[in-house]
């Protein structure tokens, strides 16, 4: 199945640093103003302010992720699903799946679900937290500086991980994460600050040190938030024990964290300075690499960390850019053209078709073209039962329902409800409640609403199996001929790679 191909399950996310995605969510009762209105005064008002703030790194989305991704029944599609209901989230992934430092290949990648196989789930849930990163800015008023923390995190995640690979670390991807989350504190502060944060910055401009500035206005640094934080949202495992033994520690993935912020702060100030030198030194006796090998390294995950921040919309904040890089063209995260993006789907869907067919593949491409090239709310894909009483979900996006729930439609004869007249008909049909009130029972009613839709028998040896479905019951906007039309040519497109497959099975 889709889950073995992409190896969901396979790495689980078992170490309690990953259970930073629940913990706020679940004991938070309610979401709370995401602007201060008056700054608080003091450390221990400070901590609680923002222990109370729901960034969207905790949000829904995150909490969805972890829950797929310690399941091994999940696959694609599920993952997909979850990434598909925020669609800024949607573009940002993409953009950076069809960056170089994700897609030396430069093969265009279209569709989420092919993302997630061509990167593997692991590479995609890193992704999907760095975009998170970006959008927890909530203060306009510090946003630069926001911004810098979060880039200089996700510099250090870049070159911890790079370490961790080197040494034959048994979970590179528990040192990036709890690199990248090793200053949650400071990075917190300043995407909600405002007058504390903006005189932190006039001192420093004046020549006080950044710590001296945040002592003087706070009365405390910026760097002690992130272990009350982290004991707070029961962060957990090694970047709680990283802030609590800093800057001792003889564990060596406490090390390698702490090593992956030392490193982005000596290159701010230079090659040739003395804590440049020291870091180097320290690599050597970690990973027994000759100078050279670990210049090549750190220039490596400079590179990838300086394109993942430009990629998600910003300049080079840490100016650790070489000349060259700088010249490059980024393109800006904008919303694709829908015709553009449906003629682009249905150039993946005929490419699917012809090269190696594999039907798991071609529905969850379907799918997503219908949500994503027709921009409709609700999708979803749904067999006959064998007693012909029920349609059953076998993929869907959009729904708002919890893991692992399966949405179930009658098929009336009498009344006939719209589901049988659909299974009745040869060609796409466009229901609307208002023309068609007889056609919905209470039950459909129940489970989609009484809205507008669209649905398309599909079939096998010219019997009705199964529909596919869409709607827009979320959004409430109108549906158009042109969005049926679309729908109905995806929706062909779907029933003859069904065709084809089952005629290759056949041989």
């Amino acid at each position: 199945m889709i889950a073995s191909a992409v190896g969901l399950g396979v790495y689980q996310l078992t170490h309690p640093i990953f259970f930073w995605y629940l913990n706020l969510s679940i004991h938070m009762n309610t979401l709370v103003t995401t602007e201060l209105k008056i700054e608080p005064k003091s450390f221990d008002e400070w901590v609680n302010a923002l222990a109370e703030f729901q960034m969207p790194i905790f949000c829904q989305t995150a909490r969805n992720i972890h829950d797929i991704m310690d399941d091994n029944k999940k696959g694609t599609m599920e993952l997909a699903s979850v990434i598909l209901q925020d669609p800024n989230l949607t573009l940002k992934l993409l953009k950076l799946s069809n960056s170089v430092a994700f897609n030396p290949s430069r093969q265009k990648i279209v569709t989420v679900s092919r993302a997630i196989l061509n990167l593997g789930a692991v590479m995609v849930k890193e992704m999907t937290l760095l975009c998170t990163f970006f959008e927890s800015i909530q203060s306009s008023d510090n946003k630069a500086q926001a911004t810098e923390a979060i880039a200089q995190a996700i510099h250090a995640a870049m070159q911890a991980k790079a370490l961790a690979e080197k040494i034959h670390d048994a979970s590179p991807e528990e040192i990036f994460t709890a690199t990248l989350l090793y200053q949650i504190g400071k990075i917190s502060f300043w995407c909600f600050s405002h007058g504390q944060g903006e005189r932190i910055q006039q001192l420093v401009k004046e020549g006080k040190t950044r710590e001296a500035a945040e002592k003087s206005v706070l009365g405390f640094k910026l760097s002690d938030l992130s272990l009350p934080l982290s004991k707070t949202w029961k962060l957990g495992g090694l970047i709680e024990e990283a802030a609590e033994k800093f800057p001792i520690s003889k564990n060596p993935r406490v090390q390698l964290v702490h090593l992956g912020h030392e490193m982005v702060d000596a290159l701010r100030i230079g090659t040739n300075s003395k804590p440049f030198l020291t870091c180097i030194k320290k690599i050597e006796n970690l990973t027994q690499l000759s100078t050279n090998q670990i210049f090549n390294q750190i220039k490596m995950s400079v590179a990838l960390a300086t394109d993942i921040v430009r990629q998600l919309g910003d300049e080079d904040p840490l100016g650790l850019l070489d000349k060259e890089t700088q010249q490059q063209d980024i393109e800006p995260i904008t919303p694709v053209d829908k015709i553009q993006l449906q003629f682009q789907f249905s150039q993946e869907i005929a490419i699917i078709i012809n090269d190696h067919l594999d039907i798991n593949v071609l529905l969850e491409t379907v799918l997503e073209a219908i949500k994503r090239g027709v921009v409709m709310d609700r999708v979803l894909f749904s067999l006959l039962s064998a007693n012909k009483q029920t349609l059953n979900e076998k993929l869907s996006i959009g729904w708002h329902k919890d893991l692992g729930s399966k949405i179930v439609f009658n098929v009336i004869d009498a009344p006939v409800n719209l589901f049988y007249k659909a299974l009745s008909d040869s060609r796409a049909c466009w229901f609307k409640p208002s023309v068609d009130p007889h056609l919905y029972s209470m039950y459909d009613v129940n489970v989609i609403g009484k809205t507008e839709c669209f649905i398309t028998p599909i079939f096998t040896n010219n019997k009705a199996t199964g529909i596919m479905y869409a709607d827009r019951a979320i959004e409430r906007k109108p549906l158009a001929t042109e969005d049926f039309n679309a729908f109905n040519y995806f929706t062909q497109q779907a029933n003859m790679g069904l065709s084809i497959y089952r005629m290759q099975k056949s041989i």
